[in-house]
């Protein structure tokens, strides 16, 4: 059996085909320049908020305006995905992103920049954060045939951590040692306006479906869309667990990564700063590794499976974690369970867009966002008082151990190796299935529409 390639006979192919597409190659594009871009936002914005005076509580007021404008925007975002051409979405968030990284550039240059207009800013692009992602995933299918879809989601699971955590924070940190933190917002400006112009360059893509024409008022049709995405979670069980399933694995695992590490390292081993972005650079290393083997891969057979264990079975070594005296263990543990959180998301990507109706995918997709950004926060805010009631090494055991038991019960309930069996994805070519047990034919009055 073949494992090169391009004939889609063999399990490893080059990632790099999606790239045969101009109009993905544009796409990509103006990814590359909105993370750069959000890279170096990240931390022009905290050392700017600094160099205006301000302390800890204004930049979480920045951050959280932010936060709380995508959780607003998604659901509909996912709505609109769903009715306008995804192409226009993403054009007019990457415009209104620029022109609000130019207005907060040229008041932070003159030195006219109040703390307030920075929160309003953080909250303008955190609403059109909202509308990208779903805009995004809905675009993605009509540019590529199926067989490509989970390279180009591997491709983007490892764009993500390397430039948007690693490349524009490094760039940003330069500027701002070499001039300030106005410098590096001019940059975000200039990044932007590149991705405006990869946008301008991408062809228009039209939707992958008709949507069904309604006399509804616009607010009551926009409900209905979402109503049905929602009936239509919770009619797909493999949908519905898996989300379930991620949801839960979010709640127990990102606030011990993101909040308890550092004292783990502090009271455990005894590290600082150092130690800490030691490992937290293990566990984005780990994240883009995983995204781009993903990418070399066929779709398995046993997809929904191996997503859920990947998942559930690679929070085994945070478990470690919480016990560990060795800076090196606990960057080897959070490495392994960087390469197992981000290797599924690939096959979900690829999964939602492939077996989710086109006049579904942008709510359906909103809906993940929506779930993810909700359980984030909450798992943060969580864990420190956890850990004070129950200790680090139980919160860690707790966020290691309980994920595969709740992974093989999750593939069990929802019966999913019978529906890969029903369902495969490993056949080169296939079209997403539009059978009527996902709801296929549903409209935005409730009524059976063209798919």
């Amino acid at each position: 059996m073949s494992t090169t390639g391009e004939s889609g006979s063999g399990w490893f192919r080059s990632p790099l085909r999606p790239f045969r597409s101009g109009q993905y190659r544009l796409l990509v594009g103006e990814l590359i320049m909105s993370l750069f871009a959000a890279g170096v936002w990240m931390i022009a914005i905290v050392w700017q908020v600094i160099a205006m005076g301000g302390g800890p509580g204004t930049l979480s007021a920045v951050t959280a305006s932010m936060a709380a404008g995508t959780v607003v925007s998604t659901l509909l975002g996912g709505v609109l995905a769903d009715r306008i051409p995804q192409r226009r979405i993403l054009l007019a968030v990457a415009t209104v992103r620029t022109a609000v990284a130019g207005v907060v550039a040229l008041l932070a240059v003159v030195e006219w920049l109040r703390l307030w207009q920075l929160v309003v800013a953080a909250l303008l692009i955190g609403v059109g954060n909202g509308f990208n992602y779903p805009a995004y995933s809905a675009l993605l299918p009509s540019l590529l045939p199926p067989d490509d879809l989970m390279a180009a989601n591997g491709i983007e699971g490892m764009l993500r951590p390397t430039i948007m955590q690693a490349a524009g924070p490094a760039v940003a940190s330069g500027l701002i040692a070499a001039s300030s933190p106005s410098a590096a917002l001019v940059a975000v400006t200039v990044l932007e306006v590149a991705g405006v112009a990869f946008l301008f360059a991408l062809r228009p893509v039209p939707l992958r479906h008709d949507h069904p024409a309604t006399s509804a008022h616009p607010v009551r049709a926009a409900l209905v869309d979402l109503r049905d995405a929602f009936v239509y979670m919770g009619r797909t069980p493999w949908f519905l667990a898996t989300l379930l399933f991620a949801s839960i694995v979010i709640l127990l695992v990102m606030g011990p990564v993101e909040v308890l590490v550092p004292f783990v390292i502090k009271d455990r081993v005894g590290g600082g700063p150092a130690d800490h972005a030691l490992v937290m650079a293990a566990f984005g290393i780990g994240g883009a590794l995983g995204s781009l083997g993903m990418a070399s891969l066929r779709m398995p057979r046993r997809y929904l499976t191996i997503m859920n264990l990947f998942w559930g079975f690679g929070c085994l070594p945070l478990a470690l974690v919480g016990v560990s005296d060795t800076v090196w263990l606990i960057a080897a543990a959070t490495f392994v369970v960087g390469v197992c959180f981000s290797a599924p998301m690939a096959i979900w990507g690829t999964l939602l867009q492939r077996r989710v109706p086109a006049h579904m995918l942008g709510r359906v997709s909103s809906l993940d966002f929506f779930v993810s950004l909700a359980f984030m926060p909450l798992s943060m805010a969580v864990a420190g008082p956890v850990s004070s009631a129950i200790g680090l090494g139980a919160t860690f055991a707790v966020a290691g151990l309980l994920p595969p038991v709740l992974a093989v019960l999750a593939i069990v309930l929802a019966r999913m190796p019978e529906d890969e069996r029903a369902h495969p994805l490993d056949v080169p070519g296939e079209r997403p299935e539009q059978g009527p047990d996902e709801l296929a034919g549903i409209g935005v009055s409730g009524e059976v529409g063209r798919p």
